[in-house]
């Protein structure tokens, strides 16, 4: 016989909340479990192994449509690691791009800061007078 678990330890068991677990069986990224007699859901251990490769894939970025996918993928060819490759190289990409755009904003932060550091005491801050510009950050 098949051990099953409550949402609660399940829960527990992947460092999710019950509200997480919900919400994976709404995207379809778990299958909802079957219920007990009393109404409660019964999980097998597998859905620990699911939440944590759903967790792990989100904390390298891919969004939970993007789980979605990686996952129909999975379940459905043999030959995955082509189409997983190319999915994961589109996300370094991205990250890449976001990088890119972090480092342009560091300066414009930075620029900033230094702006604030050279300001008279009966100025303005810049900091503030740059956020209500409508020139905007530059």
């Amino acid at each position: 016989m098949t051990t099953v678990f409550t949402i609660g330890q399940i829960a527990k068991r992947a460092g999710v909340s019950n509200d997480t677990i919900r919400l994976y069986e709404r995207y379809g990224l778990i299958e909802e479990p079957p219920r007990a007699k009393n109404g409660y859901r019964q999980y097998s251990s597998d859905t620990v192994d699911q939440l944590i490769f759903i967790q792990r894939a989100k904390h390298m970025g891919f969004t939970l449509k993007e789980i979605q996918e990686l996952l129909s993928i999975h379940h459905t060819s043999k030959q995955s690691c082509g189409d997983v490759r190319q999915r994961a190289q589109q996300k370094l990409q991205e990250i890449d791009e976001k990088i890119h755009e972090l480092k342009q904003l560091a300066k414009v932060v930075k620029k900033l800061v230094d702006d604030c550091e050279k300001h008279r005491p009966d100025e303005l801050c810049p900091i503030f007078l740059s956020l209500t510009s409508k020139r905007g950050l530059r």
